[in-house]
């Protein structure tokens, strides 16, 4: 349950009394940046979006990344013509601010991946979005059938036994990744690298999928912002992604950086 003490404006004073030249800035996308589409392709991020994020990875230094579920090819065509420090498909692959990409996890197999995406029949009401490291299976528009999908998930990943994989829940979705792979242990790591390293690492997610970075925050003395969702610790809770774009954009407005 979402606290008044938290929520709304609260959450936006906090975050914008924040100096952007002590922090790091950790974006999730969907449900967070930008609001949730009917399927993962029909999203919209407009030009003032991309402006603003521009302009606050100016003020941090480059220490501003995006921390999503999303493969990072996705998220450089959206962000287009940026090219940021990102952390994709829940932490299976990081860039680094030298525009390095580190990958955490093999590939599922292609037989695996075709298996599961058999789910999504015409009419079905289910989206498959495969990522090659994992592969998501959107219900959004049929709810109803959770049950019967998480069971032929099951079924399938029983069939390749010599496979390393877990099922990852999110918002109206099952996602069959491999195990071990968090964006919580790739947000570790980035913080660790030059510019992210010694700054206060400032993480807004929405999601169970984020639980793992805020789960992490105290140890990196970091602060935890939401989106209409109670996690342990948190800094501040907004109650949609506009309030998010609008929080960012008075903290670019309030705060500029010193001449060199």
């Amino acid at each position: 349950m979402v606290t008044q003490s938290l929520a709304n404006g609260a959450a936006m004073d906090n975050f914008t009394a924040l100096d952007p030249q002590s922090i790091a800035l950790l974006l999730d996308v969907d449900g967070t940046l930008i609001d949730i589409g009917p399927s993962p392709s029909d999203v919209h991020v407009s030009g003032e979006l991309r402006d603003l994020i521009a302009r606050l990875s100016r003020m941090t230094g480059g220490a501003l990344a995006l921390v999503s579920g999303r493969p990072i090819a996705d998220l450089d065509r959206m962000f287009a013509p940026l090219r940021l420090p990102a952390i994709g498909g829940h932490g299976a692959e990081i860039r680094l601010p030298d525009g390095k990409i580190v990958h955490g996890a093999n590939p599922l197999p292609q037989a695996l991946r075709r298996q599961l995406a058999g789910n999504a029949k015409p009419g079905s009401g289910i989206l498959a979005e495969d990522k090659g490291y994992s592969l998501a299976l959107h219900f959004r528009n049929a709810p109803q059938d959770a049950g019967r999908l998480r069971a032929s998930i099951d079924a399938g990943r029983a069939a390749f036994p010599d496979e390393a994989t877990e099922v990852q829940s999110g918002k109206f979705l099952f996602e069959v990744k491999r195990p071990g792979v968090s964006k919580g242990g790739a947000v570790r790591a980035l913080m660790r690298v030059a510019p992210f390293a010694g700054r206060q690492p400032v993480f807004i997610g929405d999601d169970v999928t984020d639980e793992s970075v805020f789960a992490l925050l105290p140890d990196l003395k970091g602060l935890g912002f939401s989106v209409g969702r109670q996690f342990a610790g948190l800094a501040g809770i907004f109650d949609s992604p506009n309030q998010v774009r609008r929080s960012l954009q008075r903290l670019a407005a309030g705060k500029q950086s010193s001449p060199a």
